[in-house]
């Protein structure tokens, strides 16, 4: 797979990038983090990527030309992959749209600065306008990591665990199980006892009812739109029985 990432300050990511997971995936070739920086396509002395908004007001904005200059250098006229525009104005990035993502073998993301993007960038542009949450950031460098980070991971090889990211929170629907590791005991607390057992259908059992407890503590929203008959016997009779009695059952 390959990221396109297309931004004013490309060094943002090196740090990054070149640790850990997404290092490890690369280096096996599993996915391709290239940056491109918006200012080799602008065509003034002065390598501008922003001006003065029409109709006044504070700020700079993102100017159109050398934007559409570098993603469709790269990725083709029109785009031939997905075009993401990190904005506070998108929709709130999610496990779902991760997974969506993973399945394409090339996604450009723009990262702005500034007051905003040109509006015909929106418009004639992208193909997704993605946020990380109802906040505002200087850039969308960060943001662009989190997406990267997020969708890599779910690339097949690139944790030590096929499995890995199956139990994910929010991979399934619910948020993921408590998890415990030696001592046994510390400071008087214990693993819970089943985790030890040996018995493999009580402990599936035992950490789908805590995923499902912990959801719907956490996140009563998600509980509620969650699909009981994707759960064995015991979990799905736990489940019912907590929706049965939540005060947050609509």
């Amino acid at each position: 797979m390959k990221f396109e990432i297309f931004t004013i300050l490309p060094e943002i990511f090196s740090p990054y990038l070149s640790a850990s997971i997404l290092d490890k995936a690369a280096k096996k070739g599993l996915v391709e983090f290239n940056l491109h920086n918006i200012r080799d396509y602008t065509n003034d002395s002065h390598h501008t990527t922003d001006d003065t908004p029409y109709g006044g007001g504070g700020g700079m904005v993102m100017k159109p030309e050398p934007i559409f200059d570098a993603v469709e250098s790269v990725t083709g006229t029109p785009p031939q992959c997905p075009v993401l525009l990190m904005t506070p104005q998108g929709k709130v990035f999610d496990q779902e749209l991760a997974h969506t993502l993973a399945e394409e073998p090339q996604v450009a993301i723009i990262c702005g600065r500034y007051e905003g993007y040109d509006e015909r960038i929106r418009e004639h542009l992208v193909t997704h306008e993605v946020s990380i949450g109802d906040f505002v950031l200087t850039g969308g460098e960060l943001p662009a990591l989190l997406v990267m980070d997020a969708i890599t991971r779910l690339l097949p090889g690139v944790l030590g665990d096929p499995t890995g990211a199956i139990d994910d929170s929010h991979s399934s629907g619910l948020l993921e199980y408590p998890h415990y590791t030696r001592p046994v005991e510390y400071r008087g607390w214990r693993v819970p006892d089943v985790l030890l057992s040996g018995d493999h259908q009580k402990i599936e059992d035992w950490r789908s009812m805590q995923a499902i407890e912990r959801t719907n503590k956490k996140r009563p929203d998600m509980i509620l739109k969650f699909n009981p008959e994707e759960l064995s016997k015991k979990p799905r009779a736990f489940l019912i029985d907590l929706l049965k009695k939540s005060p947050n059952k609509s």
